[in-house]
């Protein structure tokens, strides 16, 4: 029979209530936001619906599909969903549990999962600013804009992708989560990730970049975990006593659970971290035919058309063309307007298989030649036209922006700031 060395203490009533709620709250915000089994997909493809349209008179259709964004309708409505919950369970756990001395134990399993999931998930993208696959540098398209065209969240991707030391910076900042794992130093990694996570959460916020639910509740999660020691750092930092951090009190466990926590702690530093830089390498790798492409003569069917005859033909004069990664690629057409389009390349046959990442119908079968290190010809058909286009390549467009070849420089008799 497990025994404990937990002194039974009297929790107030007041502590008891928010518990109830914490430990709700939590547990559904994770099983509904990362429902990756789709258990209770069904359920809540339901409720959220009705509660947009008779709670707060949604008029339009509320998706559940993943758009890049957590900051949809249907997430926002089921963080709304999720805190009704919350309530609801708090008030009948409350009457039901009346006489409860504390909820120690509870306690301390809530913190071990909160305490993994924020690890893990913050070594995720923390290895994702070390390799650079979340901020990449800037691209052609976005040094070809100006400030004023581009969004705010394009704005502070650009300013963050610019410089591979401050990814570092941040990458490392928050892959010190792993001190999350261990009792000893999760104060001292708390503190390093709520300052960490409120840069983060005022990056998304005043930039507006859709990750506001999910930076915020990481956050939560980090405060609350920091809670259980907020006295002890007041008294430390404000009136200066003399304090000892406490550790959150841990069950007596068989001598087999603590010994497959040591082995759980060893898997995630050894091999989540290995993980989480190898799944995140291959997000924005470089493709074989990276550079700018520069139309030097475009043919539809063996003719060479201008862009109002090409339009006759449902085919909009190229102007360039921009290839970075290998899932994606950029085409100007005469109109100066942008279509992007996923990329299926086959390098040993010298095939490129384009697909419109708007219209899926878009489909471009070409073939490519590198004749030499500028020129470039692909030929090929869109539904019953051949078309014909010979580049003028450009592999490091980068060196001719300022914004990109400026470089670090120790000594500044002025300001360079132009």
């Amino acid at each position: 029979m497990e025994s404990t060395s937990l002194v039974i203490t009297q929790w107030s009533k007041t502590k008891k209530i928010l518990f109830r709620f914490f430990f709700t709250y939590f547990v559904l915000f994770l099983l509904f936001m990362h429902d990756f089994s789709n258990i209770f997909t069904f359920f809540l493809s339901k409720i959220i619906p009705w509660f947009g349209e008779n709670i707060f008179n949604i008029n339009y259709e509320i998706k559940s599909v993943f758009t890049g964004s957590s900051d949809t309708t249907y997430n926002y409505i089921l963080i709304f969903t999720v805190f009704l919950f919350s309530i609801l369970s708090t008030i009948i756990w409350s009457l039901l549990d009346r006489k409860r001395t504390n909820y120690k134990k509870l306690y301390y399993w809530l913190t071990v999962s909160l305490r993994f999931y924020l690890a893990l998930i913050l070594i995720s993208y923390g290895m994702a600013k070390i390799i650079k696959t979340q901020f990449p540098y800037p691209s052609y398209n976005r040094l070809n804009q100006t400030y004023g065209e581009s969004s705010p969240m394009g704005l502070a991707w650009t300013f963050l992708g610019f410089s591979k030391g401050y990814n570092l910076f941040m990458g490392f900042a928050e892959v010190a989560a792993v001190l999350l794992l261990f009792r000893r130093t999760l104060t001292f990694g708390l503190i390093i990730t709520v300052a960490t996570l409120a840069n983060v959460v005022a990056i998304n916020f005043f930039y507006d970049v859709p990750v506001k639910i999910v930076s915020s509740h990481l956050l939560l999660i980090a405060l609350f975990l920091l809670a259980y020691n907020v006295k002890d750092l007041y008294e430390f930092f404000f009136l200066k006593k003399p304090v000892e951090i406490k550790h959150i009190e841990k069950p007596r466990l068989k001598s087999w659970m603590n010994k497959t926590f040591v082995v759980i702690k060893i898997i995630i530093i050894f091999l989540a971290i290995p993980y989480a830089l190898y799944s995140r390498m291959g997000s924005n790798e470089e493709s074989p035919l990276k550079g700018y492409y520069e139309v030097k003569e475009f043919k539809v069917n063996d003719s060479v058309y201008s862009a109002s005859e090409v339009t006759r033909y449902e085919i909009t004069k190229w102007k360039d063309m921009l290839i970075e990664s290998k899932q994606w690629m950029r085409i100007k057409k005469g109109d100066d307007k942008t279509s992007w389009y996923g990329i299926d390349l086959n390098e040993e046959k010298n095939k490129l298989k384009l697909t419109g990442y708007r219209d899926s119908t878009e489909v471009y079968n070409l073939k490519y030649k590198e004749i030499d290190t500028t020129n470039f010809i692909i030929r090929g058909s869109l539904k019953s036209d051949s078309i014909h286009v010979k580049f003028n390549k450009t592999k490091d467009y980068r060196k001719n922006y300022l914004l990109t070849n400026r470089g670090f420089h120790w000594i500044n008799e002025r300001p360079y700031n132009r």
